[in-house]
């Protein structure tokens, strides 16, 4: 049986899909002087994006009525989980990296959601082998991309609440800058006013008087930053997190190949030239789009530390595996048939990191965590690890988990 397994690894591992991403990955290390055009790689990802909409709402429209409260469970199931992969992923980089805490809040976020063109890779890779996969994953794709966002959002949120300094710093960690002081007749210090001693050296009658101070003038106290606290979600924020392009972009084909296809194949016929018959070959070339960048991120790795690529390269293995135990626990509370491809598609969604999303929300929503380091852990580790190596892992892991989990 390992032996069987072996091969099946390495006959996955090295598929045409696959190759392009080596190929790109090595482009850069070769030094070859060679520029994807960015324009091209938005057209991919548009392509990509509404491609698998009309795939997954084409194939919705065959879904019966009486299976939509599973798939509405489905759902709620890879929601909880990402929101679950979120904190897990926080709550691991604190012992596995020295990141500040606005950074591991930023990281959590990329992990708790997921990445399209993982999915993508991943629907190919499966089709290529001839596994087949319920047809609604898509809506999975989109809701799942959500929770990640709402993780790191709530987390920093947090942060700033407990006195996270401008540039991302807390009270204990090395660079913190004290805030300077404001308020009438506010001390050099601590932003107190003048001939405010410490709590602890003041009589009782002194203490009321500081006291009733503060409920006036909360802006002397505290952080001593006259910054009204950010909101968990801003109108740019949630236009990032429920209205970003790529969601959008995959809503929108899901619902055109939904309506589409209730008129009819006939109707959809045309469109399935474009959608269906092109996109591996699309996915061909944003894979060797995909494998340039990653390359080129893992030099914002260097000083991260040996915890955090451990955590970029293992972590996955960890989520994806919560993610085919979940689905197959889910399965038989409900009495739900799943298709095999299901399962390691459902993996992907959960150990995947977004890539799009995350850093549109991170800009507007996190400014003081690091740019990079969580786009060069989502890229240059786990996409780059997940499309090589992950799927024809996760294709044998859902192949033993079979076996525990028999289903009808």
């Amino acid at each position: 049986m390992l032996d069987e397994l072996w091969q099946n690894f390495i006959h996955n591992l090295f598929k045409p899909l696959l190759l392009f991403f080596y190929f790109g990955f090595l482009i850069p290390i070769l030094k070859v002087r060679f520029e994807f055009p960015y324009v091209i790689y938005q057209g991919l990802t548009m392509y990509l994006l509404v491609a698998i909409g009309w795939q997954g709402g084409e194939e919705l429209a065959k879904v019966k009525p009486a299976d939509l409260d599973n798939i509405a469970g489905f759902v709620a199931l890879g929601l909880a989980l990402n929101f679950a992969i979120g904190a897990l992923t926080y709550v691991l980089l604190r012992y596995l990296t020295r990141l500040r805490r606005v950074d591991r809040a930023a990281v959590a976020g990329y992990y708790g959601s997921d990445s399209a063109g993982t999915f993508a890779t991943c629907v190919a890779v499966l089709a290529s082998v001839k596994i087949a996969s319920d047809a609604y994953m898509p809506v999975l794709l989109a809701f799942m991309e959500i929770p990640g966002c709402l993780v790191a959002l709530y987390l920093v949120a947090r942060l700033r609440h407990r006195g996270m300094d401008e540039t991302g710093f807390m009270p204990d960690e090395d660079g913190y800058t004290t805030p300077a002081a404001v308020g009438p007749g506010a001390a050099a210090q601590h932003g107190r006013p003048e001939g405010v001693d410490d709590r602890a050296e003041r009589g009782i009658e002194e203490e009321l008087e500081l006291s009733l101070e503060k409920r006036e003038h909360p802006e002397w106290y505290g952080d001593g930053r006259q910054r009204a606290k950010a909101p968990l979600l801003s109108r740019g924020i949630a236009q990032e997190v429920f209205f970003n392009p790529g969601l959008i972009l995959l809503v929108g084909g899901i619902a055109i190949g939904f309506i589409g296809a209730l008129q009819g194949q006939k109707v959809v016929h045309d469109q399935n030239e474009l959608f269906v018959a092109a996109f591996q070959g699309v996915l061909c070339l944003f894979l060797l789009e995909m494998g340039m960048t990653a390359s080129r991120k893992l030099r914002d790795l260097r000083l991260a530390g040996g915890g955090f690529i451990a955590f970029g390269l293992v972590a996955p293995n960890l989520f994806a595996t919560l993610g085919i135990v979940g689905a197959y626990a889910y399965a038989n509370l409900t009495d739900t048939h799943f298709q095999p491809g299901t399962y390691v598609l459902f993996a992907v969604l959960c150990s995947s990191a977004s890539y799009i999303t995350l850093p549109a929300v991170q800009r507007l929503g996190i400014p003081e965590a690091s740019p990079t380091l969580p786009l060069a852990a989502a890229l240059g580790l786990t996409f780059s690890y997940t499309v090589t190596v992950g799927i024809p892992l996760y294709i044998e892991i859902n192949r033993a988990v079979a076996h525990w989990f028999p289903t009808s």
